[in-house]
């Protein structure tokens, strides 16, 4: 069991959420059992591991453009729901200010 407790109820309410007696004993069990695992991190012998961000090396994956056949327009028009004046009509998304 995990020293931190969390009280589920509270944080149900804090997001607005009404959860039965049955899921707050669920979501309970399962915050010890996750707060007790981070505990348990705590006592590995981490002195020769250097920090990282990332588990695995990133490295930034850059490539040559190459131009190549795209879809003929008349074939992309034809999928589309709506259009107008060769091109593809959308819902507004965006209010006017």
């Amino acid at each position: 069991m995990a020293t931190e407790h969390i009280d589920v109820r509270k944080i149900a309410g804090l997001s607005r959420l009404v959860l039965s007696e049955e899921e707050c004993a669920v979501f309970q069990r399962q915050l010890d059992a996750i707060l007790g695992h981070v505990e348990s991190l705590s006592t590995l012998d981490v002195s020769g591991i250097e920090p990282t961000s990332y588990p695995a090396p990133v490295y930034d994956v850059m490539r040559e453009d190459v131009p190549g056949e795209s879809l003929p327009r008349e074939s992309v028009l034809a999928n589309a729901p709506d259009q107008a004046q060769d091109q593809i009509r959308v819902p507004k998304v965006i209010a006017d200010a």
